[in-house]
């Protein structure tokens, strides 16, 4: 059996060495018209910061360690050109020479992943991309050549951990983003504390405009302003690599990406893609989707080796699990936000909590925002969005696998988590974020969204803030009566007729606020995430609308 496989990295060199381990007689050859085939590309941002100092730690495998290991034939700056399925061959060319060979096969896996968006603006010849080790090069050379200033288009997951590494080699950096927000998975109240932080830590931020022309060395926004740019970088996005599949006839989907079934296998007989490339099934729809992540690629090329190699797999439906750092913060999700669910009608909850990392007698302890959404009739989660210290990623991490195990919001109170006070609480915020979908589903309390409180209020609703007027005084929402928690319970004839809505800083006190209110005869609801979480939310007060 010969097996030829396109494009190394994740889901290329994935396949090969799990065949490799499955069927020691097959032949194996892989095509990498770059010049790496495995290397860190996750790490590229921190290499170009100065943080990963070694390049050649980024350069997981060679051909020639391959070839001793795995008895892989790899061949670099081979590029792929033409595919066709009926004769079972592609046309190859090597990159150095021009010349071309044609190449038989028995299972064909395409691994092209996706090429970062260039828009067509004047100047852009001058922009930097990165989505590989000789990329990197380029963005070092340039660096090194006395570069100061430099400007980042696109608030991405790539834009802000360049901004954060370019920041750490000591440039003036701006960042333009067409949306009105940094790290469009976030919803608006979570990324308010994202840009904060990347503004704190001296990153001008230039949102809800574009880059119009790049000249030699600045840019030009589109209200006409010129912003120093000695270096510029796109950090748009990517799309799916697609020319061979379509040039082969190959089927491609709505979403742009390859079709694949559960097998990885596409459309045309012993052809298989995964990775980037391919459209992904999305788990809360069964629809169509792009998740341009290493996880699922890794996982693809795992499994189409184990198809090709006869094994029975089927590929899972994917909930889109991301993480990445911005200077002192965590930032990660997974699932779908509440602008996705509000665009497409979709019923959801909304949950915000903010609990410390581990115990807060403990030292060290940090500070987290959480956000649980979760359908109101089944329970079943929908997504989730995490911004803090330490601890952001196991709290997500635990929420994607239970996702993927198909427990509910209310499932979440009852799992057992590794508890000491410097790790986490013995009520984990997990649990929390289980407790309050509990009372939400059983009626036990009510909540209102942040950016529903001025409909509330025109409508007459009175706003209660249940903290100290210590704190009240440092910051309240507009129109808010004062009364605190402690002296509620004998001052609740002074509040006026009608629906109440109880305020506290994160939502804890105004749950028990409003628990004593009903008890009393109120018509109240909690402010979910309390006053902590309504001014975070201001930057885009319009976003819901």
């Amino acid at each position: 059996m010969k097996v030829v496989i396109v494009g190394g990295v994740a889901g290329g060199m994935s396949a090969a060495t799990r065949l490799r381990r499955l069927d020691e007689e097959a032949e194996i050859v892989v095509f990498e018209r770059g010049a790496h085939v495995s290397f860190a590309n996750c790490g590229l941002p921190y290499y170009a910061g100065g943080v990963i100092e070694d390049r050649e730690a980024l350069l997981l495998q060679t051909p020639e360690s391959l070839a001793a290991r795995f008895r892989l034939d790899v061949r670099v700056r081979t590029e792929v050109v033409a595919v066709d399925p009926a004769a079972g061959t592609v046309t190859v060319r090597e990159l150095r020479t021009g010349d071309e060979t044609v190449e038989s096969y028995d299972s064909l896996v395409l691994s092209p992943g996706a090429s970062p968006i260039v828009p067509d603006i004047e100047g852009v010849g001058r922009a930097l991309v990165l989505r590989d080790v000789e990329d990197v090069d380029r963005l070092v050379g340039a660096l090194d050549a006395d570069a100061r200033t430099a400007v980042i288009v696109g608030a991405g997951f790539i834009g802000v951990e360049l901004a954060e590494n370019l920041r750490h080699r000591g440039l003036e950096v701006t960042v333009v983003e067409l949306a009105d927000q940094v790290l469009a998975p976030l919803d608006p109240e979570m990324a308010s504390p994202v840009a904060d932080e990347l503004r704190g830590n001296g990153v001008r931020l230039e949102l809800g405009t574009q880059v119009t022309g790049i000249g030699a060395d600045t840019v030009t926004l589109a209200d006409g302003r010129l912003v120093p740019a000695d270096i510029v970088v796109m950090a748009i996005g990517v799309r799916p690599e697609t020319a061979l599949a379509v040039g082969a006839g190959i089927e491609v989907g709505p979403r742009g990406g390859i079709v694949v079934d559960a097998s990885m296998r596409t459309s045309a007989a012993g052809v298989y893609a995964v990775g980037d490339a391919v459209e992904k099934t999305d788990a809360l729809t069964g629809g169509a989707g792009l998740v341009p992540l290493a996880n699922p690629a890794n996982r693809q090329g795992r499994l189409v080796a184990d198809v090709i190699a006869g094994r029975p797999v089927r590929a899972r439906p994917v909930v889109g699990t991301a993480i990445v750092g911005v200077f002192s913060l965590m930032v990660a999700a997974v699932g779908w936000n509440e602008k996705r669910l509000r665009a497409a009608g979709r019923g959801y909850r909304a949950i915000h909590t903010h609990p410390q990392s581990h115990a807060g007698y403990y030292p060290g302890a940090q500070g987290m925002s959480l956000k649980l959404l979760v359908d109101p009739d089944t329970d079943a989660i929908l997504g989730a969005q995490g911004v803090g210290g330490d601890g952001v990623d196991k709290r997500i991490d635990v929420i994607a696998t239970a996702m993927v195990g198909g427990l509910t919001a209310a499932d979440l109170a009852d799992l057992e988590l590794a508890y000491a006070p410097q790790f986490g609480s013995a009520k984990d915020p997990v649990n929390m974020l289980g407790y309050v979908a509990d009372n939400l589903r059983t009626g036990t309390t009510a909540t209102v969204q942040w950016h529903e409180l001025p409909a509330l209020a025109e409508a007459g609703a009175v706003l209660v803030d249940v903290r100290t007027p210590a704190e009240f005084a440092l910051g309240s929402i507009p129109g808010a009566v004062n009364i605190e928690l402690d002296q509620l319970r004998s001052r609740a004839a002074e509040l006026p007729e009608g629906q109440l809505i109880a305020v506290c800083q994160v939502g804890q006190r105004g749950h028990t606020a409003t628990q004593l209110l009903r008890q009393l005869g109120r018509s109240v609801r909690n402010l979910d995430g309390g006053y902590r979480t309504w001014r975070a939310g201001q930057v885009r007060v319009d976003q819901f609308a």
